[in-house]
């Protein structure tokens, strides 16, 4: 785990974000405060001082002009502005703004019987009561909203602490033996509390049960290896021996050719069994083998299982293929499959073609509809009501080898016409 994506930069990136929008409101709204002072209060303000000017002229026509520190006033014949300052000589009756370079001023200009009163307020006058009563404030309101965001992320930093320190921990793990010793509660740090201390302790319950199944898991593999693999090889041994007997009766014969294909299928499904148990490391060495070799062997060993049937079994090797990985793996892949084919194709051909893409194993068996299709890679599902020897896991341990070595497998079929499995190989060397 790295910082930039780390709960303590989300954080801070959280509160950094908070701040900003914090500012741009405040600022926005002296911005807002400032633009009403001087449109809307300001220009109330000079309206309400023509009124007052015009009802003091009303009753004292010799009634002097406004003329104060932040407004002064002008009264001219409405027909002659001449007589006023050049900048607001243009200026038509109503309420105006004056450029900086022009004096700044707010101008509000009124015609009545025949003079025109223009009242000027000095704008930076506005200016200094925005920053007076807005900017300064503003400013002070930002610190403390700083000041509490950077206390707030300091604690929640502090908070959060527990968790980066677990998670780091956990990084460096072997998935395969997760030390947990320093996840005992007896070592915690003593900031690791509440919540964070029960995660602890289930990360460190969970890591010492996993610890235990993986080694059941080696255990396991190692004694069903011995202990499983030994029984079978005095069966075939005890079978080759009957073989070679010539007082066998045929009935005999039949029985002892089934014995032994039973054997051979059960050290296939062992093999394949004990491959899928182990996580990750088959325990088998990775090896450039040539894929030829592996289908002409298993091959060899599906031919009895084809013994009195007329159906013909050939290899069509169009290219020559090599692959890096297990080579027992591959051959537990390729003999289900090929296993498989002879078990429901009762006559006619079942072929094994090598080409640049992969290897197809083709049957002219009793094919499949496309429901069975859909299910026939699940434990236990036959095509069909076809009463075959043999388990029906065969498709599920190619599947689960298909997709631990990344040899994608197809099947395609027609009732009554055969089945084509297709293993791509995209790491063909």
């Amino acid at each position: 785990m790295t910082e930039l994506g780390g709960l303590r930069r989300k954080i801070w990136v959280a509160f950094i974000l908070q701040a900003a929008a914090i500012s741009f409101a405040a600022v926005l709204g002296v911005y807002g405060a400032s633009a009403v002072l001087k449109h809307v209060l300001i220009q109330q303000a000079l309206h309400d001082e023509a009124t007052h000017f015009w009802e003091r002229r009303a009753r004292d026509p010799a009634a002097a002009m406004p003329d104060t520190f932040n407004m002064s006033g002008y009264l001219v014949p409405a027909n002659a502005p001449a007589q006023l300052p050049a900048p607001i000589r243009p200026l038509a009756p109503g309420f105006h703004s004056l450029p900086r370079a022009q004096g700044g001023s707010l101008v509000l200009v009124e015609d009545r019987g025949g003079q025109r009163l223009v009242l000027l307020f000095k704008q930076e006058q506005v200016d200094s009561l925005a920053f007076w009563f807005g900017m300064a404030p503003l400013a002070l309101v930002l610190a403390v909203v700083y000041l509490i965001a950077w206390t707030t992320y300091r604690t929640s930093r502090r908070a959060i602490s527990p968790v980066i320190w677990l998670a780091r921990q956990v990084e460096h793990w072997d998935p395969v033996r997760p030390d947990a010793s320093a996840l005992d509660p007896r070592k915690l740090p003593g900031d690791v509390t509440g919540e964070s201390l029960t995660l602890a302790s289930s990360l460190h319950g969970f890591a010492e049960r996993l610890g235990r199944f993986v080694q059941r898991e080696h255990d396991f593999t190692r004694d069903a290896s011995h202990e499983l693999r030994t029984p079978l090889t005095v069966i075939r041994v005890a079978g080759d021996l009957m073989d070679a007997d010539d007082s066998l009766s045929p009935a005999a014969r039949r029985s002892l050719a089934r014995i032994r294909a039973a054997g051979r299928e059960m050290e296939a499904l062992i093999e394949a069994f004990l491959i899928l148990a182990r996580e990750g490391d088959t325990g088998l060495p990775d090896e450039d083998f040539d894929v030829g070799d592996v289908a002409r062997a298993e091959i060899e060993k599906a031919r009895p299982l084809l013994a009195g049937k007329p159906v013909e079994l050939r290899l069509v090797e169009e290219a020559t293929l090599s692959l890096h990985a297990p080579a027992r793996v591959f051959s537990v892949l390729l003999g289900n499959l090929l296993r498989n084919a002879c078990s429901y194709t009762e006559t006619g051909m079942v072929e094994v073609r090598l080409t640049r893409a992969g290897v197809t194993v083709r049957d002219t068996g009793v094919g499949m509809d496309s429901d069975d299709l859909e299910r026939v890679f699940e434990p236990f599902v036959r095509a069909g009501d076809q009463r075959t020897e043999g388990s029906g896991v065969g498709l599920s341990i190619v599947r689960r080898l298909s997709e631990r070595y990344g040899w994608p497998v197809r099947l395609e079929s027609v009732t009554g016409v055969g089945t084509t499995a297709t293993i791509s190989l995209p790491s063909v060397i």
